[in-house]
C-alpha cells in the first residue's frame, strides 16, 4: 500500500530536498524584477520572471543593507542565493543574498572582489575614519568644473554657510583617464591648501559612468588624504568603492555639501539663544558678585578700626552717662547728708541758742568770751550778744548790785 503523507509532511520533505541539494544552495538566476516591495522590517520581497515562468524571491534586511545596487521594477537583474520552500504557503522561493544588474556581471564581480580586498586590509574600518570639522573655513571640491554637481554644491554652500571659502580641484569624473586625474586632484588639495574638508562628487549615471570611483588607486588616495573626505557620487541608491573609503558618505553631491556645513539659519538662532543666555548669565554673575562685595564690605566694616572706634566711642558715652548719673546720685546723697548735718548743726549753733534766750558775753576790750563767772570782775566792760544784736554792759558786784544800782539812780 502506498504511504500517505500530510500536507505538512510532504512540504517539509520537499523543502529538505532543496536544502540538501548543493546546486540549489548556490545558484544565480537571471530575470526581470516585478512586485518589488520593501517591508517595514527592511526585508525585500520581489518576483523574478521571464516569458515562460516566475520565481518568488526574498532578501533579508541584513543582506539588503549591504547592497550597493537597488533594483527597480522592470530591471533585468541577476540574483544569487539558495532555493528553499516556504512551508506555510507551500511555495518554493529564492532566498537572495546578492543582486546585480544583468549584462554588467563582470563589473559587479570586480566591484565585489575589490571591495572585499580593501575591506580585509582595513581601509573601510570605521575606527580609521576621521570626524568632519563642524565649522569648516575652507572646503575643497574634487569634481568636473562643468558638472551640474559643482553648481549644486555651490548653491547649497551659498545658502547654508557662505562663510566657507570653496576651492575647486578640477578633474574628469568618468572615462579611462578619470581615476588618475581624481588621484591628482586629491593630492593637489592635500599638498597646496589648508582645506578643512574635501567633497569628492559627481552626479548620477550608469555603473559604467561611475566606474572611475570604483578604482583601487582612487580608494587608496581617499584613505591617504590628510584632509577628511566626504563622498557624494551618483544618486542615493548608487554605491562606489570611494564611498566605503571616504570618511563620510553622502547620497548626492548636494547632500555632501549639506553634511560638510552647518545651517547658517540654525546658527543664527543658536547664536541668538546663546546671546540671551550669556546676557542672563552675565547679569546673574554681576548680581552675585555685587552681593558678595556688599557682604565683604559689611564684614570689613565690622572688623575695621573705624567700627572699633565707633564702638569704643559709644562705650565711652555709655560709661560717661553712667558716671554722670552716678556722680549726680552721689551728689544728691551728699547734699542730703549735708542738709541733714547742716540742720543738726543749725540746731546747736550759737545763733540758734541765742534765739532761745541765751546770750554770749565777751570782754569789750579784747572780744574774748567770758567762759566763767570768775572771769567777770566787777567794773569790767563786757559786750552782751543776743540773737538780734548786742549791747554794752559793766559787771557789778553781785552782792552790791542793788546798792550800786541805787547809787546810780
Amino acid at each position: 500500500m502506498t504511504e500517505t503523507y500530510s500536507v505538512a509532511e510532504l512540504t517539509a520533505y520537499i523543502r529538505q530536498l532543496f536544502d540538501t541539494d548543493d546546486q540549489m544552495q548556490d545558484v544565480w538566476v537571471e530575470g526581470e524584477v516585478s512586485n518589488m516591495t520593501r517591508a517595514a522590517s527592511g526585508h525585500l520581497y520581489f518576483t523574478l520572471k521571464d516569458s515562460r515562468a516566475q520565481l518568488k524571491c526574498v532578501m533579508w534586511r541584513s543582506s539588503a543593507e549591504r547592497q550597493s545596487y537597488q533594483p527597480q521594477n522592470g530591471d533585468a537583474i541577476m540574483v544569487h542565493g539558495a532555493i528553499s520552500v516556504y512551508e506555510q504557503n507551500g511555495v518554493y522561493q529564492l532566498y537572495a543574498d546578492r543582486i546585480r544588474p544583468a549584462g554588467v556581471g563582470d563589473l559587479y564581480l570586480q566591484f565585489e572582489q575589490l571591495k572585499a580586498k580593501l575591506d580585509a586590509e582595513g581601509l573601510f574600518d570605521p575606527q580609521r575614519k576621521r570626524p568632519i570639522p563642524e565649522y569648516p573655513r575652507m572646503i575643497g571640491v574634487v569634481t568636473s568644473a562643468d558638472a551640474a554637481a559643482f553648481q549644486d554644491i555651490q548653491n547649497v554652500l551659498r545658502r547654508r554657510y557662505p562663510l566657507a571659502r570653496v576651492i575647486l580641484s578640477p578633474t574628469l569624473v568618468q572615462g579611462q583617464e578619470a581615476p588618475a586625474q581624481i588621484v591628482a586632484a586629491l593630492k593637489r588639495l592635500n599638498e597646496h591648501t589648508d582645506c578643512d574638508v574635501i567633497l569628492l562628487c559627481r552626479g548620477g549615471g550608469s555603473i559604467e559612468d561611475l566606474w572611475a570611483f570604483n578604482d583601487e588607486n582612487v580608494a587608496r588616495a581617499v584613505v591617504a588624504s590628510r584632509i577628511p573626505v566626504i563622498s557624494g557620487v551618483g544618486h542615493e541608491t548608487d554605491f562606489t568603492i570611494a564611498d566605503f573609503a571616504a570618511d563620510l558618505r553622502a547620497p548626492t553631491p548636494s547632500a555632501a555639501a549639506e553634511l560638510a556645513t552647518p545651517d547658517s539659519t540654525e546658527l543664527r538662532s543658536t547664536l541668538a539663544e546663546l546671546t540671551r543666555t550669556l546676557d542672563a548669565s552675565a547679569v546673574y554673575y554681576l548680581q552675585q558678585r555685587h552681593q558678595r562685595v556688599a557682604d565683604q564690605v559689611w564684614s570689613l566694616r565690622q572688623v575695621s578700626p573705624l567700627a572699633q572706634i565707633r564702638n569704643a566711642r559709644q562705650r565711652i558715652d555709655d560709661w560717661t552717662a553712667r558716671l554722670n548719673a552716678g556722680q549726680r546720685a552721689r551728689l544728691r546723697l551728699l547734699r542730703e547728708r549735708l542738709a541733714a548735718r547742716s540742720a543738726a548743726l543749725s540746731g546747736v549753733s550759737p545763733t540758734a541758742i541765742l534765739k532761745r534766750g541765751y546770750a554770749i558775753v565777751s570782754l569789750s576790750e579784747t572780744g574774748e568770751r567770758i567762759m566763767s563767772s570768775q572771769e567777770a570782775k566787777p567794773g569790767l566792760g563786757v559786750t552782751v550778744q543776743l540773737h538780734d544784736g548786742e549791747f554794752k554792759a559793766r559787771v557789778e558786784d553781785k552782792d552790791s548790785h542793788e546798792r550800786y544800782s541805787r547809787t546810780l539812780f
